[in-house]
């Protein structure tokens, strides 16, 4: 069984996470890591940013033997350092990390309609309505509060979306366009600034076998929805506010979440004259609006 070596920096304003990453790349790590190193929880990242923490450690992987005072003394000159922002080194046994990571995740139950299932593992019940996706290229597998409160919408109003067009705004992995076709929606419309995200949505929607019309806002021109869902910051969507608006069809209906509760009114005040909001949902201190479109 093989063995690997760990080197830990930490990064800093001059010693960025790139940074680091790139200078362990170079000295022969095959694989390299960011965690956060102040048990500072990101959220939900706008869409198209590649959030890191405030205090935030790059780990390098290595395979046993190497040669660690030539990769310390490789780091020190590629960046220009006499010393390294060394937090931890030491060394690992080999594990089926496979296995490991499918055994982490299971299956998700939201509202009586829908599960949330990793690829790895049988339908719980092949009659609901069964996503199935992998944590991987972009935010948002259901297991975040702000991702729970908009899967559970719509398992609970599937009613609603019954051969309907449906809109995911700031889409990340596709996870809500794709829930909403399965529950019976006609077309989806997902957009996201990140290209990234564009395309995970694309290969999660084919694993799902659903269709789902995905492109970056510069070439999103979809018709007016029944329903229209984003899942991203409060900022953005009150920035966003009077396009949301605009996309929702007269008594459609909008779902916005990735607020905190002591955003909730400053959110809503910008959708007022449009909506009428019905009671908020809360879970762990996040908020889901849904609002009904006057007519």
């Amino acid at each position: 069984m093989n063995k690997w070596f760990e080197l830990t920096l930490k990064a800093d304003a001059r010693l960025t996470a790139e940074v680091l990453d790139e200078a362990l790349v170079e000295s022969g790590a095959v694989a390299v890591t960011m965690k956060d190193g102040s048990d500072e929880p990101i959220f939900e990242p706008l869409p198209g940013e590649t959030p890191l923490w405030s205090e935030t450690l790059v780990t390098g992987l290595y395979e046993v033997p190497c040669d660690v005072e030539a990769i310390k003394a490789f780091l020190m000159s590629y960046l220009d350092q006499p010393y390294l922002p060394i937090v931890e080194t030491h060394e690992l046994e080999d594990k089926d990390w496979v296995r490991a990571w499918q055994d982490h995740y299971k299956p998700i139950k939201f509202g009586e309609n829908l599960w949330i299932c990793p690829t790895h593992l049988p339908s719980p019940d092949p009659e609901v309505a069964t996503v199935r996706l992998d944590p991987g290229l972009a935010f948002g597998t259901g297991t975040h509060p702000t991702t729970a409160l908009c899967l559970e919408w719509l398992s609970d109003n599937r009613d609603q979306l019954m051969n309907a067009t449906i809109i995911d705004y700031g889409c990340g992995s596709g996870i809500l366009g794709i829930a909403g076709k399965l529950l019976g929606a006609k077309e989806c419309y997902s957009t996201d600034i990140d290209k990234q995200a564009i395309y995970a949505t694309e290969q999660n929607a084919e694993r799902n076998n659903v269709s789902i019309y995905a492109a970056l806002p510069e070439t999103f021109s979809p018709p007016k929805a029944k329903v229209v869902l984003s899942n991203i910051l409060s900022g953005p969507l009150v920035e966003l506010a009077p396009i949301l608006g605009n996309l929702v069809e007269p008594g459609g209906h909008l779902v916005l979440a990735g607020l905190l509760d002591h955003d909730a009114e400053f959110v809503k005040s910008a959708y007022r004259d449009q909506f009428e909001f019905q009671e908020n949902k809360s879970l762990d201190g996040w908020t889901r609006l849904y609002g009904i479109k006057r007519s």
